[in-house]
């Protein structure tokens, strides 16, 4: 599925600040939310249920998250009343093939994302006109550029409606809308992904350096740098 060229031009023509109201009101059945829930995930995820808490919000389960993730999701989802997260993992049989020994992070995790990740997500993408992220281009070098519109090979967009947000921003939102934290980011971590692959951040290193630390991979797959 894809957006008509007028429809692309219309949001082109949106503010920001208004871009997710217009886009969740204007195509709504075409929208979905992808979400990590991990530290900053609130932000976004409060501001799709105050507009539509029936948005379909998708999580990859990649069966290697940190049980604290699974937990604040489940609060996340109660709090926020959301009433169609949807969970997307591998398939049992995709894992004893590809992921036997429960190892391929160590030693292939591009390969480990795939199977975890890009695949589960490429089965539903299809269904969708845009998809909602939380990225902004403060939390990494490789996000500075990102835009708020973010057209598809597909014809399909990743709309991303805190690209412009900063620390001090999303700091102030979470305090006041009183959002409950991720247990970890009291222990340093400021990204979270998959346990084996997240490593707290160090003073001075940017919101993303405890991903996939020492390796030159700064994505899962499911999004280009920008």
């Amino acid at each position: 599925m894809s957006l008509s060229r007028t429809e692309l031009d219309h949001l082109r023509q949106v503010p920001e600040d208004r871009i997710l109201q217009e886009t969740l009101t204007r195509l709504r059945g075409r929208v979905a939310v992808v979400s990590s829930f991990g530290a900053e995930s609130a932000v976004l995820l409060d501001l799709v249920a105050q507009i539509d808490p029936s948005v379909p919000v998708f999580f990859l389960d990649t069966k290697r998250h940190f049980p604290e993730t699974l937990e604040y999701r489940d609060l996340l989802v109660r709090n926020l009343g959301l009433s169609d997260v949807r969970t997307l993992s591998p398939t049992p049989k995709a894992l004893h093939d590809r992921d036997p020994q429960d190892q391929l992070a160590a030693f292939d995790p591009d390969a480990c994302c795939v199977l975890r990740k890009v695949e589960p997500l490429d089965l539903v993408l299809p269904e969708f006109d845009v998809w909602i992220t939380g990225r902004k281009r403060s939390q990494s070098a490789t996000r500075t550029a990102l835009p708020v519109l973010d057209p598809q090979p597909d014809g399909s967009v990743k709309l991303n409606p805190l690209a412009g947000w900063g620390p001090a921003q999303i700091e102030a939102q979470m305090q006041r809308r009183d959002l409950p934290r991720h247990p970890l980011v009291a222990k340093g971590y400021t990204s979270i992904g998959c346990a084996p692959c997240t490593r707290a951040v160090k003073d001075g290193e940017d919101g993303r350096a405890g991903r996939w630390a020492g390796l030159a991979k700064t994505e899962c797959g499911i999004h280009r740098p920008a």
